[in-house]
């Protein structure tokens, strides 16, 4: 396996070598005037093989998005995959009622803090609305993603969003904005979805209390919008049959085999940021020497092959992700607004994909205690914030404990997180907060404290909703993860 380091300058190599002129073409206009490789040309088959790598470094999460899309869409109404994943028609969303549980597969890192929904659009061909009911004092934030993976619109309590109706569309939608709409968001891409989240406390008194709310978060087609909030009761959403059985990992949504055969739609979905036309110029060529050269497409699917093994899967462990943020943590960059970082956009589509962009959420994650062990549930962990150190946040904090997988472990309990949503933690005499991690329990008088572990090893991960100024300037820092003796 070649270390990261090689890869990375693989990449960064293959860029330069293959665009060697982002800095002249950042245009269409411009990029026209420049020589490009001969579509009858026959390199060979390492050069292909090297820009076959760069292309499936920067193409992987947009691929992913696609396939996503293909997936979920196939519901015939909104419902529940399942009976666990929330799913609908394109230009529709589905909602959860309660929280996530730990069949979900569609995803990595899912949180037991909010309710989510869940849908996808070609806003182009079909923009929607999206309703926005009045949460009140409730925090809540619609997360909007374009095909590259980048939220766009402000729709939440962060930004003091209003009730009312709007108008999702595609930088390509020319249409009339009827009367009654509150506002208009647009995509950068006709591909899109929407994640909106929730925040619900783990009680059955707000449970009941969320429900009416939910169930007014509800996205039709523009052609359907008639001025009055509708309504869906999720908690009644039908179960959809899966056809594909739910293993214990994410289901696979990039297949390398496959990867070359849907670059190409990328490629025309997906405009090109400014700077990127010389990469897009070559990949292209790519894509068209492969098509008519079957060996080379050969050599090209054996380096996708390898690539997912030796680039994208060590994205899935902590350490290759985001920054160091103390305490063997790592925190997240540019979370949601990744532009040109392909290194944390194609890093957090592997390990933890849809994340909120930074000041809406912080995330911070760790493999490793404070030792620079790595966690296993056969120890029991304190994680300990000193008084006044909690999380610093606006909406709610949250300590949540994945498998090896990044999914919830099942445990008797049933419970995967603590933090703000809980309103019986124990506190210290001297006002500080100890969470105990591990498979057995610290004990009767420290069992609401406790994050049920498997005996194997697992992760741990803090998110920090609508973070104040210690949480976005880097100030504030994760708290110790030690061994109880």
């Amino acid at each position: 396996m070649k270390p990261l380091s090689y890869v990375a300058c693989t990449l960064l190599l293959a860029v330069a070598a293959f665009s060697s002129f982002p800095s002249v073409a950042v245009n269409s206009a411009s990029s026209t005037k420049l020589s490009l490789p001969d579509s009858n040309a026959t390199p060979h088959p390492e050069y292909v093989k090297a820009l076959a790598r760069a292309a499936y470094i920067w193409g992987w999460p947009m691929v992913n998005m696609i396939n996503r899309r293909s997936k979920i869409t196939q519901a015939p109404e909104p419902g529940l995959l399942d009976g666990v994943l929330p799913v609908a028609p394109r230009g529709q969303i589905g909602m959860l009622h309660d929280y996530i549980t730990p069949g979900e597969r569609f995803v990595v890192c899912p949180n037991q803090d909010v309710v989510y929904g869940l849908g996808f659009f070609d806003l182009d061909k079909e923009p929607v609305v999206i309703q926005v009911p009045d949460f009140g004092d409730r925090f809540w934030v619609y997360a909007l993603y374009d095909a590259r993976t980048d939220q766009f619109g402000e729709l939440g309590k962060p930004y003091d969003t209003k009730p009312g109706f709007y108008l999702l569309a595609g930088p390509g939608w020319k249409g009339k904005v009827p009367d009654g709409i509150t506002g208009v968001v647009r995509s950068s891409t006709s591909l899109a979805n929407a994640i909106p989240r929730v925040f619900m406390n783990d009680t059955d008194k707000d449970r009941e209390a969320i429900q009416s709310v939910i169930d007014q978060v509800v996205v039709y087609p523009l052609t359907e919008f008639d001025g009055k909030m509708k309504s869906i009761d999720y908690s009644e959403a039908p179960d959809i049959p899966n056809p594909e059985k739910s293993g214990s990992t994410e289901t696979k949504w990039v297949v390398p085999e496959k990867f070359f055969d849907q670059l190409p739609e990328v490629l025309r979905i997906v405009p090109p940021l400014p700077g990127e036309e010389a990469l897009y110029a070559q990949f292209r060529w790519l894509v068209g020497i492969l098509e008519k050269d079957p060996e080379l497409k050969k050599a090209a699917i054996q380096e996708a092959i390898a690539t997912e093994k030796e680039v994208i899967a060590p994205f899935f462990h902590w350490k290759h992700n985001g920054k160091p943020a103390g305490n063997n943590w790592n925190r997240s960059v540019n979370n949601a607004q990744w532009g040109l970082d392909y290194y944390d956009r194609t890093g957090t589509a592997k390990s933890n994909m849809f994340d909120n962009r930074p000041n809406e959420t912080q995330y911070f994650y760790t493999d490793f205690d404070t030792s620079g062990q790595k966690l296993d549930g056969s120890k029991t962990y304190a994680i300990t914030f000193a008084k006044g150190q909690e999380p610093p946040v606006n909406g709610f904090w949250s300590l949540t404990l994945y498998n090896k997988n990044h999914f919830f472990s099942d445990n008797p309990l049933k419970r995967y997180s603590l933090g703000t949503k809980n309103s019986d933690l124990k506190r210290n005499k001297d006002g500080s907060l100890t969470i105990y991690a591990g498979a057995t329990s610290p004990g009767k008088d420290k069992e609401s404290n406790w994050l049920p572990a498997p005996k194997e090893p697992f992760s741990l991960y803090i998110r920090a909703y609508w973070g104040r100024t210690p949480i976005l300037d880097g100030s504030w820092g994760p708290p110790k993860v030690e061994v109880v003796k």
